[in-house]
């Protein structure tokens, strides 16, 4: 990682400020520097007129990742975090490429790294997309009284009535929470997702860092990974949940591995992804058993034979050019399940290069595989989940109407917690512990908290949704599924229009 302190030619984009008529330093107030886990908030000594010196905030101009702790714990509302702005107006060598120049030229240099996802000027297709609402001949429905089915389900479908589907998911809402592994986000977290999930009858995924042994008891609402690094797998591992996942690429960093630091990997990481103590978790870029459709079909089958075909095997893929036909190969290699994780899928860490460059948006990858599986008659022996940049309950129909069956959701999960996106997670250093397990950070996540937040969050999206189904005259969402006919473009090229396969508003 390149050296972002000590390094006189790097600008930090943000700092604090303090107002001082409002602070309570004088009294001996300390806790915006106790709260930020970054060092940028430091205490000086100053001398007042009463001769006695006090400890008063002080801005260190090094490290602030605008995460906003400090301006949420103030109790006297004193604290703002402003933009600094570089001296640069030149646009072309904008500050952002400035910035990282100098970054990489510090003292260490080395590949820049970022959490969560893209913030590139690439087109977020959903913000284009419109609903087509009832009017007058075609009644709404109102959800207040009349049923609205959302339940859904994931796995092979019936191709006709009576035939044997082999095992489901059964989705209350088609809402599921993504992989995000044990070791990248603190255990407590994993903890209010797995109680949230069995609250609201869905599902929760592990990543790749394996299923700690005090959560198996939500096995039956928990998806566990198969990764390239294959951290905590066993027969145990592949038995202990409702749905087993290959991972194959990942939306933050298609075509790349994953690096967890040793500094991170305590006791518990270790025992949980079978790896020694202080070591570096590396998972290499490719499976080394998989280098065709049909190796990856081998593996489908040995985690069949594993776990007696009693649960759904999933293969989650990063969206990029040729997801179709990468789709079409999947379904027919035996997946029960596709997960297709868009550009903007976020992550702890990755290089800013790829993350910023590499990948298309979900909403054309799911368009295309949903499409081409329809073309080829096996749309049915396969379910879609739709994974990277989904932000509110429009999107996950607007997901569904393009082809998917139900959505992942990762990034909403942590701002739900507290997260305030400063994009810092692969620092250990978060300030609400979500993405750490440094004690003093990690006991921030209250798990009840936590799980209640998961939940609500659940429940009024759930309820949007619902809303939205009503307008356009819907009852159930399986009759969404790929009903683009619902959907209106509004400012998409006619190219991006045929890929998503909708029409234009008023055409």
């Amino acid at each position: 990682m390149a050296d972002m302190n000590n390094n006189w030619k790097v600008i930090p984009p943000f700092h604090p400020e303090f107002d001082l008529q409002r602070c309570d330093y004088e009294n001996g107030c300390t806790i915006c520097a106790h709260e930020c886990s970054f060092g940028e908030i430091a205490l000086k000594p100053v001398k007042g007129p009463d001769g006695q010196v006090r400890q008063r905030p002080w801005a260190n101009l090094s490290s602030c990742g605008a995460c906003q702790r400090c301006v949420k714990m103030c109790p006297r509302n004193a604290i703002h975090i402003a933009c600094q702005p570089m001296h640069t107006s030149h646009n072309y060598w904008t500050p952002e490429y400035v910035n990282a120049i100098w970054r990489q030229s510090g003292a260490r240099g080395g590949v820049l790294l970022v959490g969560n996802g893209a913030t590139g000027p690439q087109r977020r297709y959903f913000d284009h997309m419109m609903f087509d609402a009832c009017q007058v001949t075609n009644p709404s429905i109102d959800p207040l009284r009349e049923p609205m089915e959302i339940r859904t389900y994931l796995g092979r479908k019936a191709e006709r009535f009576g035939e044997d589907m082999g095992p489901q998911l059964k989705l209350e809402v088609p809402i599921m929470f993504g992989a995000m592994s044990f070791g990248a986000l603190n255990l407590r977290v994993h903890e209010a997702e797995a109680r949230a999930t069995r609250s609201i009858g869905t599902f929760w995924n592990t990543g790749e860092g394996g299923f700690h042994k005090s959560l198996r008891e939500y096995g039956a609402n928990t998806i566990v990974q198969v990764a390239s690094g294959r951290f905590g797998v066993s027969e145990d591992y592949l038995n202990s949940a409702a749905a087993v996942e290959i991972k194959i690429g990942q939306g933050a960093k298609p075509g790349i591995g994953g690096h967890l630091p040793g500094e991170k990997v305590s006791g518990e990481i270790s025992e949980t992804r079978m790896i020694p103590v202080g070591s570096d978790a590396l998972s290499p870029a490719p499976h080394h058993d998989i280098y065709s459709i049909e190796d990856l079909r081998q593996l489908i089958f040995a985690i069949k034979e594993a776990v007696g075909y009693r649960v759904p095997v999933s293969v989650k893929i990063a969206a990029v050019h040729n997801v179709a036909p990468i789709a079409s190969g999947i379904a027919r290699a035996g997946a029960d399940i596709i997960t297709i994780d868009g550009f903007r899928g976020g992550s702890g860490a990755t290089p800013l290069q790829i993350r910023q460059n590499t990948g298309i948006p979900l909403e054309l990858a799911i368009a295309a595989a949903d499409q081409r599986l329809r073309e080829e008659g096996i749309r049915q022996t396969v379910s879609l989940v739709a994974s990277g940049g989904i932000q509110c309950s429009s999107d996950v129909l607007k997901a569904i109407c393009l082809g998917a069956d139900a959505v992942y959701v990762g990034t909403p999960v942590l701002i739900a917690l507290g997260c305030g996106v400063c994009q810092r997670c692969f620092s250990g250093k978060c300030a609400y512990g979500i993405t750490t397990n440094r004690p003093g950070l990690a006991e921030r996540i209250d798990v009840d908290g936590a799980t209640a937040a998961l939940e609500n969050l659940l429940h009024a999206w759930a309820e949007e949704i619902k809303e939205l189904m009503g307008s356009m005259g819907i009852s159930t969402i399986e009759a969404l599924r790929g009903n683009r006919d619902r959907l209106r473009a509004v400012g998409l090229t006619a190219g991006e229009m045929s890929i998503l396969g909708i029409k234009h508003a008023g055409a």
